[in-house]
């Protein structure tokens, strides 16, 4: 499993590298540490709660029993995330929910965008925000993944590519597509929505 790329430093990486020399009070801290935002991101694919902490938990006796074996990502956040996916991904594949990621993928992906609605915004860019949630909601999967990565978690192309396991040229084609159908679908320009999307961010960035 490649490790993940990021532009940014974490300070859990020091908890990593305790884990990884069997530091058990380490490894309960990176359990703590990252157990809701994994929750939050394996309910993006599925509904089913036990899959989820099935998944997580089964990830984490790996991380304990592998430990030994392990290198160190830059980003444990994007390792994790990496590596819940593709563990969520086989235990739905298993009980044949989707079927196999090849050049066209088919799993389940939903979230719901939010705004910060205690920033002044005039009524034309509540309306545009009201359609955006709505229409994001019937973008393919994917799409709604890379949003998700981009506008939520703030990761940029080369993360997003490696936990979706696609290169960095496919990650920029697969927002792309995303925006040109939210274009089509809200008669608006990309740099509105764009803008909208950003403010989405930002709102997210400083609520974690």
């Amino acid at each position: 499993m490649r490790e993940s790329i990021v532009s940014f430093n974490e300070d859990n990486t020091a908890i990593w590298i305790a884990f990884k020399e069997g530091d058990w009070e380490a490894y309960r801290k990176l359990y703590n540490n990252y157990f809701k935002m994994l929750n939050n991101y394996g309910y993006k694919f599925t509904r089913d709660v036990n899959i989820i902490e099935d998944a997580i938990h089964d990830l984490f006796i790996k991380l304990w029993t592998n430990r030994a074996s392990l290198g160190n990502p830059v980003s444990v956040k994007n390792y994790l995330y990496k590596s819940l996916r593709n563990i969520i991904f086989r235990k739905l594949q298993s009980q044949s929910r989707f079927v196999d990621l090849e050049e066209e993928p088919n799993y389940n992906f939903s979230f719901e965008i939010s705004f910060d609605h205690r920033i002044m915004a005039d009524e034309e860019e509540r309306e545009l925000q009201y359609k955006l949630r709505s229409v994001i909601k019937d973008l393919p999967a994917r799409q709604q993944e890379i949003i998700f990565l981009r506008f939520y978690e703030g990761l940029g192309y080369e993360e997003i590519a490696d936990i979706m396991e696609i290169n960095t040229s496919s990650a920029y084609k697969l927002i792309y597509k995303a925006f040109n159908n939210l274009q089509t679908a809200l008669k608006t320009s990309k740099l509105v929505i764009f803008l909208s999307l950003y403010s989405c961010l930002s709102t997210n960035i400083h609520t974690k």
